[in-house]
Formats: C-alpha cells, sequence, structure tokens
C-alpha cells in the first residue's frame, strides 16, 4: 500500500506541470454600460471570458460566453484587446476601465470571420456555437513587446460601432485584463524538485520493503 501511495504521489508531481492553464472570469447578466447607448441584445451581453496558452503548439484560445445566441446580421462585434508588454493604448479611463490596456486589437465579427490589423484570421480559428464564441489566435500574430506570452492581458469589449464609448455595451473583465498564467520557469524547477522528492521516498520505501522480507 505504500508503495502505490509513493507512486500516486509521484505521477501527481509529474503530472502537475500542464502545458496550457486556463483562467476565467464570469460577468453578471443584464450589466451594460451605464453610458451604453446601443440595442441591449444578448449576444452583447459577456457572462464569462477565459483565456489560455498551450505552449507546445504556441496558441492562445479565447472562450467567451453570452446571455444569449450569436445572431448574425444583428448589430455588433466583438473586440479583444491584447497587452503584450507595452500597453500603449488606454482608452476608456473615463468610462472608469482606465485599467483595460492594450497594444494590439482582435475584432470578430458575428458571422465568423475576424482579423488583427490588417491581418485575416483563418477561418478555422474562430467558431461559433450558440452562445458560445471561441478565438484561437496563433503567437506569431501576437508579436511580444516585452511580456512572456503567458503574461499578455487580454480584455474583451462588445460593441456596435467605433464611434465612441456610447458603443461599448459590455467589458470582461472589468476594468482589468485577463492573463493565460503559464507556469514560470521557477514554478517548474519547483515542480520538478518535488518530483524528485516523491522518486526518492518510493526508492527508499522499496529498500524497506526488501530489507523486511529478507
Amino acid at each position: 500500500m505504500r508503495m502505490l501511495l509513493g507512486a500516486a504521489a509521484l505521477a501527481t508531481f509529474v503530472a502537475a506541470p500542464a502545458l496550457a492553464q486556463t483562467q476565467t472570469v464570469t460577468d453578471a447578466t443584464g450589466d451594460f454600460l451605464s453610458g451604453y447607448t446601443g440595442p441591449k441584445l444578448a449576444d452583447l451581453d459577456v457572462t464569462s471570458f477565459s483565456v489560455s496558452y498551450d505552449a507546445a503548439a504556441q496558441m492562445f484560445t479565447l472562450g467567451t460566453t453570452f446571455a444569449g445566441n450569436i445572431t448574425a446580421g444583428t448589430p455588433g462585434f466583438y473586440v479583444y484587446g491584447v497587452n503584450t508588454g507595452a500597453g500603449a493604448i488606454r482608452p476608456f479611463g473615463g468610462i472608469g476601465q482606465g485599467n483595460v490596456i492594450f497594444d494590439q486589437a482582435i475584432v470578430v465579427q458575428k458571422n465568423g470571420t475576424g482579423s488583427i490589423g490588417g491581418t485575416a484570421l483563418d477561418s478555422n480559428w474562430v467558431a461559433i456555437a450558440g452562445n458560445i464564441l471561441t478565438v484561437k489566435v496563433p503567437l506569431s500574430l501576437l508579436p511580444s513587446t516585452g511580456f512572456t506570452p503567458g503574461k499578455y492581458g487580454f480584455n474583451l469589449w462588445p460593441r456596435t460601432g467605433f464611434a465612441g464609448s456610447a458603443q461599448i455595451s459590455d467589458f470582461a473583465p472589468e476594468n482589468a485584463t485577463l492573463a493565460a498564467a503559464v507556469p514560470e520557469p521557477a514554478s517548474w524547477a519547483m515542480l520538478m524538485l518535488g518530483a524528485g522528492a516523491a522518486g526518492g521516498m518510493l526508492r527508499y520505501r522499496r529498500r524497506r520493503t526488501t530489507l523486511a522480507l529478507a
């Protein structure tokens, strides 16, 4: 039994560092911005937002759920701001969102098309299923300006046009950005030390068992 427990502990330590982690925030239903003047459509009301980064594939995955199904042809689209390190753009301080900082923007339409600047996203990278929008973005389209990929900050704001803040319906997260939080090298080192300790304990228990049977 002790040997089995030792093996289980070793497996836990070894399996702990994943190539991708996901961070998620939830957002209240119906919390349209007080200054928003557009139609209060359910697919412009964010209820959750998640970010993950797959280090092996070098791919970000952005997941969003809305209060209702995404309907092509109705007003609105989605903007994901990305802070890759420079954080040069801070346009929303006047509406209480001063910590929404970005240096690049991903724009996704309700018909499933998307772009970063003048670069179109591959159609396979955008998926819409009912009230769920999933967007995959390769790291190559979001080159760093100082941050490691796991530290990139993301924020989502649906809007009905680019004329001003009155066309923004919601923010997720509110007045902040969300990062994938990939383990830092020091964290990996600590996990590997833990794995080594578990392995050493397993070998010690095996020696004790062999002596007891001799």
